[in-house]
């Protein structure tokens, strides 16, 4: 578990790889309910099976709340990020932490030959870096207590 570990392997060892999604047409509240109800902070805006928008709790509060409109009347198309940044599978855990970092947002779309195929969030990849060093602790602390090689 490496920085320069593949998104696809981040994926693979998810629990959940379900693609949770909305229409861009659907109301925005319907958009905050689905989120809660799967306990998320951003959903892919979905449409004609291609990925056309983002939308998070960000976007919620500050283009619906702050300004005074009504989730129930507000469409998702009206206030989602477009365009999207999105990765390949390809791309490896220290790309996505940069370009998290550089745009400052915190879910990225994975998507192979037009389609989506998975979600990483920021905790997603420090998961992985955490989960690489705990490794790598352990093996160093074998190798110093004369247990490692085994």
């Amino acid at each position: 578990m490496k920085l320069s570990d593949t998104i696809a392997s981040v994926l693979k060892s998810k629990d959940e790889s379900r693609v949770l999604s909305i229409e861009p047409d659907q109301s925005v509240y319907a958009a905050i309910e689905k989120m809660a109800e799967y306990g998320i902070g951003a959903l892919l805006v979905i449409s004609n099976h291609k990925l056309v928008g983002i939308l998070s709790e960000r976007d919620y509060a500050r283009k619906v709340i702050l300004m005074g409109h009504s989730s129930k009347e507000t469409l998702v198309r009206q206030i989602m990020t477009t365009p999207v940044v999105f990765v390949s599978p390809q791309h490896t855990v220290d790309e996505c932490m940069a370009i998290m970092t550089k745009h400052r947002f915190r879910h990225l779309p994975v998507v192979q030959d037009d389609a989506v195929v998975g979600v990483v969030s920021l905790g997603d990849l420090v998961k992985w870096i955490i989960s690489g060093q705990a490794q790598t602790i352990q093996e160093l602390e074998g190798y110093i207590t004369g247990a490692y090689p085994r």
